[in-house]
């Protein structure tokens, strides 16, 4: 690959196909629990999604990721399914969602739902069949294991294996019932499935014909790289001042995974009469395995969702944080540009349900939130790829404020306190971490308007407002031609009027600046400079040709020439 610290090239592959929709496109994923509640139970929910509608139209995206609304305990928001082919009577109904796919079909708009089909919930009638016996006719289709040699079962130290969990702990639930253990990679509640079994991947085959039959146009896979794992299972390396073995080098991107998706490609995707967009979480994902996974003619997925960007200000883990060094990031986004060039394709991502707001992350949220936010937007939108807006970014949401251990919803948070808590840490400095960190910075209920609700719904949401709603809320950004939410819409109508913005040739320029984020895309004789300061100082940015840009015409921002005031961001076109 290329020298990350030096200028970076791409030239952009034509595609071939044309009925690769989704390249041209920019997707709003929906955190449902949290966007707009239509009966008073201060939980959102699919009517309520249907009934702004509207407000997504005016925006501009082009399709609607909605995260899990299965039936579901909702012991992890509803990533612990426990019925695939439903809607949570909590979130409605299926002709609520039929209803909500038809309003967006009679926009002109497609909808994307969200698959967990690395586990289950430990109540979803496979598992609860798994677990009646070690002779049940579903045993085999989750991962059990007996205790470990000469142990105790039951016992500290007589799981399986040494694996942790990605949510704190050992990744072994003991079953006293049948006397083995179960993997579960994330919650106790979400057993892992066991895809070696083909009669787990036909099944997982059937969920999707059912939301395709439906008339659902795609699907984000959840941690779907994490399906294929080593059947030996393995003890993982235990670092140092560690509780647990790392297993991920048995269960990321594991032996067959390539395998699997070409089947589910070949059995399920190839056969449907619509062109549909299938994009893979995939925690963990190289550049040379993301070549191979989005490649066209592996028939696999159409894009991941990679994380190498979105880790560089940590140190050992999420929780344990470091300041964005700028130009580790350009050359992060830089080295995907060029690898993805000539085959598979980009996603585009800041925010999602899983990340803090990327405002209070990457930018600042506080005297010029608004100019950071634009910027961020500007940055990311400009690339090569298909970008991913999250509910309220259009906004310039930030993270929110947490007093106490109480006030947080998510148990990845709650289970990392506790643990790191029982183990003898500060809880101050535990706080600290789940304060600037925590997935509950991006659930906190989607701010309509100023009102004491926020316009979410008629009562107190199911997780506290953020305080600054009557600030920074949906209204205000749509009555403000100067808002986030205006900038927005102008990134999304320059991707649809201009080809280069989805197809252009991608250079890094300036690659050792500390403070520029600084590029050009080209397609025949048009070209844009894109620049974005990630700081609170002025400054004017030595590209090459400086004084020809300096003349060219504005299509982005409202500053003159180069000069950039502080979290600026600005689009320059010329044409040869």
């Amino acid at each position: 690959m290329t020298d990350p610290r030096q200028p970076a090239s791409a030239h952009v592959a034509p595609d071939h196909g044309g009925h690769q929709w989704w390249k041209s496109s920019v997707v709003y994923q929906i955190y449902p629990r949290s966007f707009a509640d239509s009966n008073g139970d201060g939980i959102g929910d699919l009517p309520g999604v249907t009934s702004r509608l509207d407000y997504l139209q005016h925006l501009g995206v082009d399709v609607v990721w909605l995260s899990p609304v299965y039936p579901s305990p909702q012991d992890d928001n509803g990533y612990d399914v426990a019925d695939f082919c439903d809607i949570d009577p909590m979130f409605g109904t299926l002709a609520d969602l039929d209803e909500l796919a038809a309003g967006l079909r009679a926009r002109g708009m497609k909808l994307v739902m969200d698959l967990v089909f690395n586990h289950t919930s430990d109540e979803h009638p496979w598992f609860v069949e798994s677990r009646s016996g070690t002779d049940a006719a579903r045993r085999d289709w989750y991962w059990w294991r007996p205790a470990r040699p000469g142990t105790t079962p039951g016992t500290p130290g007589a799981e399986p294996n040494n694996w942790g969990s990605i949510f704190s702990g050992p990744a072994w639930e003991f079953d006293a019932a049948t006397g083995e253990y179960y993997l579960h990679l994330f919650s106790r509640k979400q057993p892992d499935l066991n895809w070696e079994n083909p009669e787990v991947r036909r099944a997982l085959h059937d969920v999707m014909r059912f939301w395709l039959d439906r008339g659902v146009d795609g699907f984000r896979m959840d941690v779907v790289n994490f399906v294929s794992k080593d059947p030996a299972l393995p003890d993982g390396h235990v670092p140092p001042h560690g509780r647990y073995g790392d297993g991920s080098p048995y269960f990321m991107s594991g032996p067959r995974i390539h395998e699997f998706l070409q089947e589910l490609h070949r059995e399920v995707l190839a056969p449907h009469d619509r062109p549909t967009m299938v994009v893979g979480e995939m925690p963990g994902v190289t550049l040379d395995d993301a070549r191979r996974f989005t490649d066209p003619e592996r028939h696999e997925v159409d894009m991941v969702f990679q994380f190498e960007h979105v880790q560089l200000d940590e140190v050992t883990s999420k929780w344990d944080a470091k300041p964005l060094d700028l130009r580790d990031l350009k050359a992060s986004l830089a080295r995907w540009q060029v690898g993805l060039a000539d085959r598979g394709w980009n996603s585009l991502y800041w925010n999602n349900h899983d990340q803090p707001r990327a405002v209070s992350r990457f930018g600042d949220d506080g005297r010029h939130r608004v100019a950071a936010a634009k910027m961020l937007a500007t940055v990311l939108h400009l690339h090569r790829g298909t970008p991913y807006v999250y509910q309220g970014e259009e906004l310039g949401m930030t993270n929110t404020s947490f007093e106490d251990i109480h006030d947080f919803r998510d148990i990845e948070s709650r289970n990392h306190y506790a643990e790191e808590v029982a183990h003898g840490a500060d809880p101050a400095a535990v706080l600290a971490q789940l304060r600037a960190r925590s997935r509950d910075n991006a659930r906190t209920p989607m701010p309509w308007d100023d009102s004491a609700t926020a316009g979410f719904g008629s009562r107190q949401p199911w997780i506290p407002l953020n305080p600054n709603f009557r600030e920074i809320n949906a209204a205000a950004a749509v009555a403000d031609e100067d808002s986030v939410f205006h900038h927005y819409r102008r990134l999304v109508r320059l991707r649809r009027e201009d080809p280069v913005v989805v197809h252009g040739d991608f250079t890094l320029l300036l690659p050792d600046d500390p403070q520029v984020y600084a590029f050009t895309r080209r397609l025949d004789d048009v070209e844009l400079l894109i620049l974005g300061n990630f700081g609170d100082t002025p400054v004017e940015p030595a590209v090459p040709d400086a004084d020809t840009w300096a003349a060219a015409d504005l299509v982005i921002g409202t500053g003159r020439g180069l000069r950039l005031a502080p979290w600026e961001g600005r689009v320059l076109r010329r044409v040869h």
